[in-house]
């Protein structure tokens, strides 16, 4: 088997996973590619990854090429800290207002337009800038941030102009929606990886089971290395790893064809969906 070609969403989310593998305690022959998640799925898209994290709207335009890996997402129930709306005014009164989206995010982007539409029943005018909320709300009445982007402006960034931003966690909205689960991403490897190697699949995706579990097991390691590259708290930062969840079982399956139910309805993806997991569905 050749070396993999390993995507890594460059987001502190994603250390629990990668904290292993990047300290050799997991070894795994891979070159590793860090980005934010929508340069990910688009290599992954041309094929230029074997294995990644993926938006979960991308898979969901892409399933003729991914295969998802058991057991394994990102995803919190309810409130999930690092996608938050800042807006000038409640949520429910941006009708006709002007929304800047990042251009780093794809199942955030998708959950906020079907929010929009199907709970809020709001109308709004979109744009896409680099995440940087300052720029954002300069010409927007609203700005939408992931990641670390969003956990840090969510510690800091309550004021524009003197007065008190309205901030909506996604997930919380989405739980209130629905009373289910948000599956943010998904670990997906690639369909032609698996055709030429099918039988290193299983003992990939227990690699990756082992990484995660490794890492929970070191969770003052993963703050530590997360205030070094966000500065949040000690605290913040401990309670946001209790908050995203990386499991993929029946409840998680459920809660994301429920949210691409949402995503046909309003559009944003031609086909109904079909999860093809590993051992599952093919395999």
């Amino acid at each position: 088997m050749k070396k993999l070609r390993l995507g890594q969403v460059e987001y502190i989310n994603c250390l629990p996973v990668y904290y292993a593998i990047e300290h050799g305690q997991v070894p795994v022959e891979a070159k590793m590619v860090k980005g934010p998640p929508t340069k990910l799925n688009q290599m992954f898209i041309e094929g230029k990854l074997d294995i990644t994290p993926i938006s979960s709207i991308e898979f969901a335009r892409h399933t003729d090429i991914a295969v998802i890996l058991p057991d394994l997402s990102i995803s919190a129930d309810g409130e999930v800290q690092s996608i938050l709306l800042f807006s000038k005014v409640p949520v429910t009164e941006l009708d006709g207002a002007r929304v800047s989206l990042p251009s780093s995010s794809a199942t955030s982007v998708a959950l906020l337009k079907i929010l929009f539409e199907h709970y809020y029943q709001v109308n709004v005018q979109y744009s896409v800038q680099e995440p940087d909320l300052h720029e954002m709300l300069a010409t927007a009445d609203a700005g939408l941030l992931i990641g670390d982007d969003a956990l840090v402006a969510g510690a800091c960034s309550r004021q524009w102009d003197g007065r008190d931003l309205f901030v909506t966690d996604l997930g919380s909205a989405w739980k209130e929606f629905t009373g289910q689960k948000m599956i943010y991403a998904l670990w997906v490897i690639h369909r032609s990886f698996v055709e030429k190697n099918p039988g290193e699949v299983g003992a990939i995706s227990k690699f990756f089971l082992k990484a995660k579990d490794y890492g929970f097991s070191n969770v003052p390691a993963l703050i530590e290395l997360a205030q070094r590259k966000t500065g949040l708290s000690h605290v913040a930062l401990e309670e946001y790893f209790k908050t995203i969840r990386y499991e993929f079982g029946e409840t998680e399956q459920k809660a994301l064809l429920t949210f691409f139910d949402y995503a046909y309805k309003s559009g944003l993806i031609r086909d109904r969906v079909k999860l093809n997991i590993w051992g599952e569905k093919i395999g």
